[in-house]
């Protein structure tokens, strides 16, 4: 097995890259855990309107430590703060705006994608969750989902691949991976790399990924501050 534990991205870099790509003007919806950090890393000058499945829509950023009100939080329990502006809805309304087709992108966490951008995020074995929630509704009504995650499971397996094994969440839906070595997108040929880390090999890279890796002109180094 490839020991890429000295080379790979941390979680924050991960989130920053994401955020990099973050387009002026959107309405974006960040998954629950990992994803919610790539709204720490937003570029300055852009304006991004984050929503959140509970009823939120135009919040602002954590509160300092002990200064939470908890009536304010995200879909993941996490204390946010108020800006000019942010409105509060039912969340039947919420997913009328996921379904009606209103948010521009989404960004996921993920245990596996598929080559054709299927994706499977949810799991009910042990430390499981007993439902797929409304990351099955984000997968079909942002117009575009993103995906941060490590590029290998723990145990070094894949979790970019020909084919989803697990519960899958949505069908065909991810359109960029940005993962701890490399950026790839979901085209019609499959994965085609845009970015790696430069301290790995196109062939490591390419036997820690269970699909093929389609090269469309250069590929750029992923580089990433230490955040």
């Amino acid at each position: 097995m490839i020991d890429i534990t000295d080379i790979k991205l941390s979680n924050a870099q991960i989130a920053w890259r994401a955020a990099q790509d973050l387009q002026d003007g959107s309405y974006v919806n960040l998954g629950i855990g990992f994803p919610e950090m790539v709204a720490q890393f937003q570029p300055e000058g852009r304006t991004v309107t984050y929503h959140t499945e509970n009823g939120v829509l135009g919040f602002g950023e954590a509160p300092p430590k002990g200064e939470e009100d908890w009536d304010l939080i995200n879909a993941g329990k996490k204390a946010v703060t108020l800006k000019p502006g942010t409105a509060f809805f039912h969340h039947a309304d919420s997913f009328a705006m996921v379904r009606g087709g209103h948010l521009d992108l989404a960004i996921l966490g993920t245990y596996q994608v598929a080559q054709n951008g299927d994706i499977a995020n949810w799991s009910t074995g042990k430390g499981g969750v007993p439902a797929v929630g409304g990351a099955m509704d984000l997968v079909h009504g942002a117009k575009q989902i993103a995906v941060i995650t490590d590029h290998v499971t723990k145990k070094g397996d894949p979790k970019l691949v020909e084919t989803c094994t697990m519960p899958l969440t949505g069908l065909g839906c991810v359109t960029r991976v940005y993962s701890s070595l490399a950026v790839v997108d979901v085209t019609e040929k499959g994965f085609v790399l845009r970015d790696k880390v430069a301290a790995i090999s196109l062939e490591d890279l390419q036997a820690l990924t269970g699909a093929e890796l389609h090269i469309e002109g250069d590929v750029a180094d992923l580089a990433c501050p230490d955040v």
